[in-house]
């Protein structure tokens, strides 16, 4: 290994015990309580090479929550580029997203953290960012969705608006996993999320 390849090397662990540290403390404390001196403290590192890397405690969430969002736009990708039918890929992308909150529980959690948030936390340039990333993903779900209406086998909707309502209920279908004991005591949550899933597409079918 080279000297530029091992710099490199170095940095992205840098990186990575800086993100590490930032999103443990995260769910320990919240946002609201945590400085720069503090990931510096739990990633044991020195203040100056935190900064060396972001400017400000935001610029790191907002790396996180970037993170999670290219590995799930990665997963959905993949399935957009197979070459299955619209609704084939349609219900796999739903069912990619059960998947990535259980493979990459660590990046789902921040997703959701931000998106449950009821607080400004993201300066607009950073959340401009993160937006981007996340319209990324509702483009691959709203490409498969023209596709199938173009093939004749989804009926014409607004395929951006139901892409939205797509992520919107799917996300919401993955938190419901946490009442298994209550609400969805003696339910099966795959089978009622696979349902929800088959229901939303059978709407899209053409008559």
């Amino acid at each position: 290994m080279g000297v530029k390849e091992r710099r490199a090397l170095e940095k992205e662990l840098r990186r990575n015990q800086i993100l590490d540290a930032a999103r443990k403390l995260l769910f320990e404390t919240g946002m609201k309580a945590i400085s720069i001196n503090k990931i510096a403290q739990e990633a044991e590192l020195g203040v100056g090479t935190i900064y060396f890397y972001y400017k400000n405690k935001e610029e790191i969430f907002a790396a996180l929550q970037e993170e999670g969002l290219k590995l799930l736009y990665a997963k959905i990708e993949n399935i957009y580029q197979n070459k299955k039918k619209p609704d084939k890929k349609l219900k796999e992308m739903g069912t990619a997203y059960l998947q990535f909150s259980e493979d990459r529980k660590d990046y789902f959690d921040i997703i959701s953290y931000f998106l449950s948030s009821s607080e400004v936390i993201f300066p607009l340039n950073l959340k401009t960012q993160i937006d981007l990333s996340g319209n990324k993903i509702l483009s691959l779900i709203s490409s498969t969705i023209d596709d199938g209406i173009k093939a004749g086998i989804f009926k014409a909707v607004n395929s951006r608006r139901f892409s939205i309502m797509f992520w919107g209920t799917v996300h919401g279908l993955v938190q419901f996993k946490k009442l298994k004991n209550t609400i969805l005591n003696g339910e099966n949550h795959n089978e009622i999320y696979q349902y929800s899933i088959d229901s939303l597409i059978d709407g899209l079918y053409s008559k």
